[in-house]
């Protein structure tokens, strides 16, 4: 089971380091000064490697005075998959396959954050059958939490290498009985980054999004901008729901030991974390944010409910 293990963690890795080194980022348009120049309707920081034109005028302008040429660049309601030159595995399956989609159901629905919000919800359907055996795992160890303290009880003491191993085995027993696999709880894990930065680069990349609003807020503004525009009020509100789902999502999916004093502190320190990382992201990525944790958080519900728990049968 432990060589079963390893070959997973090994072939995670190596689907890891190929994103990485295919990833073409988001290049921010810097002055000669090397500084961001920023854009003047929705106060982030523009973009340099734009994939569809602008139609504010001031950023149109913006972008001239930088060299950046509008004018070879498709519309974004003509926008295609295939539109621009080639840059990168990255980019071609990921990016723009994504704001093509966002585009697309921006254009249906009228607003392009309504289309984050669907896509969102269509992506964690499509991956269902990964998120379900997170939820899942995380269930069955909290019911094998007791069995588990008792046998770190057992052991505290004995750090021998006889004794080590006992606890290895029993711990393993332990696993087995109630069919608990933690790597398995950890896939979704790995699949929510590229699906982040994926998402972050789309509205990056993608004026049309970047430029529309939702309930008064700037899709390309950051938190940290936009409350210190008129409508503050909305971003204070964005970054209350950021924390509140965030942390309801991080402690209904935590397989940690929850007797541990310092275990029931990891919430709260991920939620402060990410919180201090949203507000320097675009409103729109923020919106992506809260709707995955309220989807995680029903989902975590249901199959807390679930026969597949509290039956007989795991799993």
């Amino acid at each position: 089971m432990n060589q079963k293990n390893k070959k997973n963690k090994f072939k995670v890795i190596i689907v890891i380091m190929l994103l990485v080194l295919t990833t073409g980022c988001a290049t921010t348009l810097v002055d000669k000064e090397k500084k961001p120049v920023k854009n003047q309707l929705t106060g982030q920081n523009l973009t340099k490697n734009i994939i569809c034109q602008p139609t504010d005028e001031e950023t149109i302008k913006t972008y001239e005075k930088y060299g950046i040429k509008i004018d070879e660049l498709p519309s974004c309601d003509d926008f295609k998959i295939s539109s621009g030159k080639y840059e990168n595995l990255w980019t071609s399956f990921f990016v723009r396959p994504l704001a093509f989609i966002l585009l697309f159901l921006g254009r249906k629905v009228k607003n392009y954050a309504l289309s984050v919000i669907i896509l969102s919800i269509v992506i964690r359907l499509i991956t269902y059958p990964i998120t379900k055996k997170t939820a899942l795992q995380s269930e069955l160890i909290k019911k094998a939490q007791p069995e588990i303290d008792k046998l770190q009880k057992k052991y505290k003491d004995k750090t021998d290498e006889e004794s080590m191993m006992k606890q290895s085995q029993e711990m393993m027993m332990i696993y087995k009985k109630y069919n608990i696999n933690p790597l398995s709880g950890c896939l979704f894990s790995f699949l929510q980054l590229p699906l982040f930065i994926a998402f972050f680069e789309a509205i990056q990349r993608t004026p049309a999004i970047f430029e529309d609003k939702f309930l008064s807020m700037q899709l390309g503004t950051t938190p940290i901008v936009g409350i210190t525009t008129a409508t503050w009020y909305t971003y204070i509100v964005l970054i209350i729901l950021i924390g509140l789902t965030t942390y309801f999502s991080f402690k209904m999916n935590s397989t940690a030991n929850m007797s541990d004093p310092s275990m029931k502190m990891m919430p709260v320190m991920m939620t402060a974390m990410i919180i201090i990382t949203s507000i320097f992201m675009p409103s729109a990525l923020c919106i992506y944010w809260i709707t995955s944790n309220l989807y995680t958080i029903v989902q975590n519900i249901l199959v807390k409910r679930s026969k597949e728990v509290n039956g007989k049968a795991y799993i």
